[in-house]
């Protein structure tokens, strides 16, 4: 078992490398192309330069699909997984080339987050970062069905829930650019990877190590397309595949939300603001705009190669460092890393 971690990311690479320009043939054949003029009337957030297709989650999901099967047994648990993987894929693609209501999408959300938790993928404890942990195994409640005893670990549970939701979409919220999205979502895949190699004695992690190196190895392949000039998309469909497979690789790892906050820290902090400044100005917070912070530093003329190598850098300054910090250290940064954004954003926000 312990060599398999060192397969799995080069196989998903190669399934994805080699899968995906079928796909950007199969939708240039069928004409289903975003055109970034129609796209930016529409939401006033379209940063592309000429029209492409989305879709990039099917690439992705076939890799992800293909390589789990190859190296991961056949468990509750992977086949919660790859159903929740699928219905959000078909929801994605949907999305992709209809570009459905944000709200149903969020609802859709909720749907795939319960799937991956009636599959028993729950967080039962969170870390404090200033020592020990919060128990959030109880309530339960249990009943029977088919013959059988259940139960609903209620905290555990909706912890699990929100938390698969929030990730789906604050996730998603960067990916404006040209390989941005599958940079930095690689990246904090091969880290959660790397750090549960410091718990390989246990058995239970190698499921969770080797689906994190798939992850990483599923957008790398994908990388090389959509990096500038991108011939492909990530779409709605890459985005809340990125969102939800890295939330249950936090979950898996041992409920480790704040290394995944941490890894994830700009992206994240980058939703926190727009959702904060939707609000302040009385607008709808799934109302599309153009206040993220990629769409901020296009305005400051940077490139979208540069875009994409500062989230690829912080990305992995910040990886380095969760290696090496213990949880308290870790919140400390965050915090610091959240004042130094806010204070950017705010100074520009007031240059406009």
């Amino acid at each position: 078992m312990n060599f398999l971690y060192l397969l799995a990311l080069p196989t998903a690479f190669l399934i994805s490398y080699f899968i995906t320009p079928l796909v950007i043939k199969f939708f240039h054949a069928h004409h289903w192309i975003e055109n970034p003029k129609i796209k930016q009337l529409k939401s006033g957030n379209a940063t592309a330069t000429r029209p492409v297709p989305r879709g990039g989650g099917l690439p992705i999901f076939i890799s992800v699909f293909i390589t789990s099967l190859i190296f991961l047994p056949l468990d509750q648990h992977l086949i919660g997984i790859l159903m929740a993987s699928f219905f959000a894929l078909i929801i994605g693609l949907f999305d992709d080339l209809k570009d459905i209501s944000p709200l149903f999408r969020l609802f859709t959300n909720f749907i795939s987050a319960m799937i991956v938790v009636a599959a028993g993928i729950g967080i039962a404890y969170v870390s404090n970062p200033f020592g020990g942990v919060f128990d959030l195994s109880h309530p339960q409640i249990f009943f029977s069905f088919m013959g059988g005893t259940h139960s609903i670990w209620l905290l555990a549970d909706l912890l699990a829930i929100f938390w698969i939701v929030w990730c789906m979409n604050f996730v998603g919220w960067s990916s404006g650019v040209d390989g941005q999205l599958p940079g930095f979502i690689s990246i904090s895949a091969i880290f959660i990877g790397i750090l549960g190699l410091k718990f390989q004695n246990d058995v239970t992690q190698w499921p969770v190590i080797i689906l994190a190196f798939t992850v990483a190895g599923a957008y790398l392949g994908f990388l090389p397309f959509n990096f500038y000039p991108q011939k492909i998309m990530p779409g709605y469909s890459g985005k809340s595949l990125a969102g939800l497979l890295l939330a249950i690789l936090s979950i898996l790892s041992g409920a480790k939300l704040a290394t995944v906050i941490f890894l994830l820290g700009l992206p994240m902090l980058d939703a926190i603001f727009v959702i904060v400044y939707r609000l302040w100005h009385h607008h709808s917070p799934f109302k599309s705009d153009s206040n993220h912070l990629h769409h901020q530093l296009l305005k400051l003329g940077w490139g979208r190669r540069r875009i994409s190598f500062f989230y690829w850098f912080l990305s992995l300054a910040l990886g380095f460092l969760s290696l090496i910090l213990n949880s308290q250290q870790k919140f400390y940064v965050f915090i610091g890393l959240a004042i130094i954004f806010f204070g950017f954003t705010l100074k520009f926000f007031r240059r406009i």
